[in-house]
Order: C-alpha cells, then structure tokens, then sequence
C-alpha cells in the first residue's frame, strides 16, 4: 500500500522531518518527506497498510516534540507495478 501525505500547521524548524524518518523506519516503511515553500511537510510511504495507518496516526495526532500540527491530509496511492516497492529506504529530501 502507498500514501501520499502533506502535514500543515508548525511543521518546519521542529525536527518534524528527522522524527517522521525515524518512525517510518521503525515501522519498515519506504519513501520520503520534505519541506514546502508554504510551510507544509509532504512525503509519501509505502508498506504494509497497518503500518501506514500507524504513521498517518503519528503525523496527524503526535507530531515531533515542538510542532503543532493542524492538519493532515493524506490520501492513498496506487502503486504503478506489480512489484510493490518504489523506494529504497525512507528518506529525507531538500
């Protein structure tokens, strides 16, 4: 299963990035996140569906320490190959 996600709220300057990398890894999820020019952070992962809905539930509900998140909009993607992975590993993007 794949998401595609864009966190708002204060989302930048809180080390949100380093702590959503770190729990998608511990959850064994792949994919990445960044920063916006408009103050979001998006990212997409893909993994067992469980485990995406463990990391919506950690974007939306805890955050990193210092954010404040308003909102979270994610959605699901479809997955273009039979293969079922695109990514590597989880990443962080400039």
């Amino acid at each position: 299963a794949s998401i595609s996600f864009e966190v708002f709220g204060k989302v930048q300057g809180v080390s949100f990035r380093a702590y959503t990398k770190r729990v998608a890894e511990k959850l064994g999820l792949k994919g990445w996140v960044q920063n916006t020019k408009q103050g979001t952070v998006v990212g997409q992962a893909e993994g067992p569906a469980r485990r995406l809905a463990k990391l919506k539930e950690w974007l939306e509900f805890t955050g990193s320490p210092k954010s404040e998140v308003s909102r979270l909009v994610a959605e699901q993607r479809r997955i273009p190959d039979d293969r079922g992975e695109r990514f590597a590993r989880f990443e962080i993007r400039k």
